[in-house]
């Protein structure tokens, strides 16, 4: 599967630190355990990014218990950002279920997302998640998940009309 991969993913994918631990938020210490690995992932291929000029996304667990993640995530198109609010909750199955990312922003304008903004990640992304449990997590789900459906999707979206750049949509409000 891996040597499908266009070789910027490939190369990425081999930087973020695999995760040991298989807790899920019920766990305990082991679920402390598992957050630790998940924010030295997640630090890893933060940094990385920045090092390739490849900054697209700031997210950090909203609550407490490490179950709620929010942030922004970004893609840029025609030399322009298209930023959106990023979110997920880590589900009770997890690591065995890989959580739902959300872009609420852009519910219901892609036929490529579930109700809520939930992207759709099943047919590509959720077999190789499923392979690779516990050594994936929320990294490697920004990475092989998120990243790509951005890829794919944004474009398509600015084209149609259906996404606005916000400079756009300020200088049409004035008008």
């Amino acid at each position: 599967m891996m040597d499908t991969w266009d070789p910027n993913t490939k190369s990425a994918l081999t930087q973020i630190p695999l995760l040991t631990t298989r807790a899920g938020p019920r766990d305990g210490a082991a679920w402390t355990q598992r957050l630790k690995e998940e924010y030295r992932a997640l630090i890893a291929y933060t940094a990385m990014n920045k090092s390739n000029d490849n900054d697209w996304f700031r997210i950090s667990a909203s609550d407490a218990a490490g179950t709620r993640w929010t942030g922004k995530c970004w893609y840029v198109h025609n030399l322009r950002r298209y930023e959106f609010d990023l979110q997920f909750d880590v589900p009770v199955t997890y690591p065995s279920t890989a959580p739902e990312i959300e872009l609420p922003q852009l519910d219901g304008k892609t036929h490529k997302m579930y109700r809520g903004g939930k992207i759709c990640l099943t047919v590509h992304f959720k077999p190789l998640w499923a392979k690779n449990c516990p050594r994936f997590g929320i990294a490697h789900a920004l990475c092989l998940g998120l990243a790509p459906w951005l890829a794919a999707e944004v474009p398509v979206l600015v084209d149609s009309g259906m996404v606005k750049h916000k400079d756009d949509t300020a200088s049409s409000a004035e008008s």
